[in-house]
Protein backbone atom coordinates (compact mmCIF):
# COMPACT_ATOMS: atom_id res chain seq x y z
CA UNK A 1 0.00 0.00 0.00
CA UNK A 2 2.74 2.17 0.77
CA UNK A 3 4.72 2.21 -2.50
CA UNK A 4 1.13 2.48 -4.52
CA UNK A 5 0.47 5.52 -1.82
CA UNK A 6 4.08 7.12 -2.94
CA UNK A 7 3.53 6.93 -6.30
CA UNK A 8 0.49 8.16 -6.45
CA UNK A 9 1.36 11.40 -4.65
CA UNK A 10 4.38 11.68 -6.67
CA UNK A 11 2.09 11.77 -9.70
CA UNK A 12 -0.01 14.07 -8.07
CA UNK A 13 2.50 16.77 -6.60
CA UNK A 14 4.46 16.81 -10.03
CA UNK A 15 1.09 17.48 -11.86
CA UNK A 16 0.68 20.04 -9.44
CA UNK A 17 3.90 21.42 -10.00
CA UNK A 18 3.38 21.54 -13.96
CA UNK A 19 -0.12 23.32 -12.58
CA UNK A 20 1.38 25.91 -10.89
CA UNK A 21 4.14 26.82 -13.51
CA UNK A 22 1.27 27.37 -16.17
CA UNK A 23 -0.64 28.99 -14.26
CA UNK A 24 2.09 31.28 -12.83
CA UNK A 25 3.58 32.20 -16.66
CA UNK A 26 -0.60 32.83 -17.41
CA UNK A 27 -0.77 35.43 -14.96
CA UNK A 28 2.46 37.10 -14.89
CA UNK A 29 2.20 37.65 -18.76
CA UNK A 30 -0.91 39.99 -17.85
CA UNK A 31 -1.48 40.43 -14.35
CA UNK A 32 -3.91 43.31 -14.40
CA UNK A 33 -6.48 41.45 -16.15
CA UNK A 34 -6.52 38.80 -13.36
CA UNK A 35 -7.11 42.36 -11.43
CA UNK A 36 -3.40 42.08 -9.30
CA UNK A 37 -0.45 43.97 -9.28
CA UNK A 38 2.67 42.69 -11.40
CA UNK A 39 4.46 42.30 -7.77
CA UNK A 40 1.76 40.32 -6.36
CA UNK A 41 1.49 38.25 -9.47
CA UNK A 42 5.16 37.48 -9.25
CA UNK A 43 5.06 37.01 -5.82
CA UNK A 44 2.54 34.51 -5.75
CA UNK A 45 3.88 32.88 -8.69
CA UNK A 46 6.78 31.86 -6.81
CA UNK A 47 4.83 31.12 -4.23
CA UNK A 48 2.92 28.64 -5.66
CA UNK A 49 5.49 26.74 -7.56
CA UNK A 50 8.01 26.65 -4.35
CA UNK A 51 5.19 24.66 -2.49
CA UNK A 52 4.89 22.31 -5.44
CA UNK A 53 8.39 21.81 -5.55
CA UNK A 54 8.55 21.19 -1.94
CA UNK A 55 6.17 18.62 -1.21
CA UNK A 56 7.66 17.08 -4.04
CA UNK A 57 10.79 16.61 -2.53
CA UNK A 58 10.04 16.34 0.92
CA UNK A 59 8.65 13.04 -0.60
CA UNK A 60 11.32 11.99 -2.86
CA UNK A 61 14.22 13.48 -0.40
CA UNK A 62 12.67 12.39 2.94
CA UNK A 63 9.78 10.35 3.34
CA UNK A 64 9.92 7.69 0.38
CA UNK A 65 13.64 6.87 1.27
CA UNK A 66 12.97 5.42 4.44
CA UNK A 67 9.45 3.79 4.21
CA UNK A 68 9.80 0.26 5.11
CA UNK A 69 12.83 1.34 7.23
CA UNK A 70 12.41 -0.52 10.93
CA UNK A 71 11.76 1.49 13.86
CA UNK A 72 10.72 4.50 14.29
CA UNK A 73 12.29 6.28 10.50
CA UNK A 74 9.47 3.68 9.30
CA UNK A 75 7.09 4.72 11.16
CA UNK A 76 7.41 8.42 10.76
CA UNK A 77 7.74 8.05 7.09
CA UNK A 78 4.47 6.04 6.41
CA UNK A 79 2.73 9.11 9.23
CA UNK A 80 4.45 11.54 7.05
CA UNK A 81 3.21 9.65 4.04
CA UNK A 82 -0.33 9.33 4.87
CA UNK A 83 -0.19 13.25 5.85
CA UNK A 84 0.85 14.72 2.71
CA UNK A 85 -1.73 12.61 1.04
CA UNK A 86 -5.00 13.17 3.51
CA UNK A 87 -5.41 16.26 1.05
CA UNK A 88 -6.07 13.36 -2.10
CA UNK A 89 -8.50 10.87 -0.29
CA UNK A 90 -11.63 12.01 -2.69
CA UNK A 91 -9.47 11.77 -5.48
CA UNK A 92 -10.63 9.00 -7.85
CA UNK A 93 -7.10 7.30 -8.20
CA UNK A 94 -6.42 7.40 -4.47
CA UNK A 95 -5.06 3.68 -3.37
CA UNK A 96 -7.60 2.98 -0.56
CA UNK A 97 -6.29 0.21 1.61
CA UNK A 98 -8.67 -2.65 0.83
CA UNK A 99 -7.86 -5.13 3.64
CA UNK A 100 -8.77 -2.53 6.67
CA UNK A 101 -12.02 -2.76 7.97
CA UNK A 102 -13.76 0.75 7.71
CA UNK A 103 -11.39 1.83 4.97
CA UNK A 104 -12.97 2.60 1.48
CA UNK A 105 -12.60 0.44 -1.56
Amino acid sequence: MTADLAAFLKARFAEELEKARYASGVVLKDPARFGVAPEDAAAHARFTVATAEVHLALLEDTVVPNLGAEGAAGQTAEYQLRLLAAPYIEHRDYPHDTDQPGRLA
